[in-house]
């Protein structure tokens, strides 16, 4: 392996599309070497890679001292693969094709952390499987990232999840009313001190980026995973049902598209263009079981959030005693709560009571958390140390990474089939959506 004299391990970024590969940078870290490599084509991209590389350096709190070797060209690709100058690629950017890259660098010996999603269509499916299966032959560590699992609400809802007393057993649920229900509201436009933040052009091709599920909603399905089965494979074969999909697009007139993305014309390959504008296929809902739990996940883009209002996200798991909620919305200064609503009046004491036992139990590691008693439910209280928020979240990732990087075979057996089970669920949801050409659904 390529680590530098002082033993570190060194960055290699590749095509960075997406700020997620920059926030890998955001903190120094003991195990990465200073000097960190880019290879990508020349253009707005890159640049803005460059650019948040440098702000960390020049910041005042902290700052990194990175200096980058940039490889800009046309064959950046070949060039990475003939070179391969550090031990460690980071992709975030275009998602079409990104698992053929992922299992050419796992051949080669390098270990890859690549921003979600590795796979957009079902028929991908296998390659994915291929490339684990080479990483393993070759024990180099691919992770995807999934940061939510860092984030304290989702943390304790897991854990309380957990808990019997807290909430009984996992409740199956229906169709109409499942037993896990996950909502994700994200707006296209972002302003950062007063101008938005803009995003590739590409961004709002379905067949570069994904649809919404493909996308972002990876998150979801790891967390009801994650939260359902932890630290146990689940087999998509065998444990999953695909139950059907929705599919509805977000409509961007011209002048908006200019305004988050500052290009003046809608570009050729987007084929969802229509007089009024471009009709971009970022809303889906999928429903599925998970060994016999129905779940219903929706994954929502507007264009732009209301004055005071931002990202919203709910998640809803059903027990036999008690919900275990997650909420960020208005009523939560869209800032994500956990709140325990047992199902019966004449529980409340007993529920109560083992909530105030589990949140003890974990203050061990997580002192400070405490309860309110609201009536109906509980609301559990964080302390304002542990809301670290999205982008240090990142930082924790690569830590974990760089565990699985060095000892590989520490990577927990249970990553390989969540991998492929999440990938599963999301193209498959997608395909479905596809195939029934449903709208947006009602309820």
């Amino acid at each position: 392996m390529t680590h530098d004299a002082a033993g570190q391990w060194r960055i290699v970024t590749l095509d960075p599309g997406h700020f997620h590969a920059a926030l890998i940078q955001k903190e120094a870290l003991a195990d990465l070497a200073p000097q960190a490599y880019v290879y990508a084509p020349l253009g707005p991209d890159l640049s803005a890679h460059l650019n948040r590389i440098a702000g960390f350096n020049a910041r005042k709190d902290k700052p990194t001292h990175w200096t980058t070797r940039i490889y800009a060209g046309a064959d950046y690709w070949e060039r990475l693969l003939a070179e391969k100058p550090g031990d460690l690629v980071v992709l975030s950017g275009r998602n079409k094709g990104k698992i053929d890259r992922i299992d050419q660098l796992a051949r080669l010996g390098l270990h890859v952390l690549g921003d979600k999603p590795w796979i957009i269509e079902p028929e991908d499916l296998p390659k994915l499987e291929a490339a684990l299966a080479h990483a393993k032959q070759k024990n180099v560590a691919v992770f995807d990232g999934m940061t939510q699992r860092y984030e304290i609400s989702c943390i304790l809802q897991k854990e309380l999840v957990n808990a019997p007393g807290v909430y009984g057993s996992q409740l199956p649920g229906t169709l109409d009313e499942p037993g896990v229900y996950m909502e994700s509201v994200h707006f296209l436009l972002k302003l950062v001190a007063g101008a938005p933040n803009l995003r590739p052009a590409w961004f709002f091709d379905i067949r570069q980026q994904g649809e919404g599920l493909t996308d972002v909603g990876t998150h979801l399905v790891d967390l009801v995973q994650w939260t359902l089965s932890p630290g146990k494979p689940v087999d998509y074969r065998k444990d999953i049902e695909v139950v059907r999909g929705s599919r509805w697009p977000t409509l961007l007139t011209l002048a908006q598209y200019q305004r988050v993305t500052g290009v003046p014309a809608f570009p050729d390959y987007l084929a969802e263009v229509k007089p009024d504008g471009l009709h971009y296929f970022c809303n889906n809902r999928v429903e599925y079981k998970l060994r016999g739990t129905h779940v219903r996940l929706d994954v929502k883009w507007d264009y732009e959030a209301a004055p005071g209002t931002s990202d919203t996200e709910l998640a809803i798991f059903r027990g036999s005693l008690a919900r275990v909620d997650v909420r960020q919305g208005k009523a939560e200064n869209f800032k994500p709560e956990v709140f325990v609503v047992p199902n019966r009046a004449e529980d409340k004491a007993k529920v109560g009571a083992a909530l105030q036992a589990k949140l003890a139990a974990l203050g061990g590691e997580w002192p400070g958390l405490g309860m309110e008693d609201r009536g109906a439910e509980f609301h559990v209280t964080i302390p304002e140390t542990f809301r670290i928020g999205h982008e240090a979240h990142f930082a924790i990732l690569t830590g974990k990474f760089l565990e699985y990087a060095k000892t590989p075979a520490a990577t927990p057996d249970w990553e390989t089939p969540y991998m492929l089970a999440k990938y599963y669920v999301t193209t498959q949801g997608v395909a479905q959506a596809r195939k029934s050409g449903s709208g947006k659904p009602t309820d």
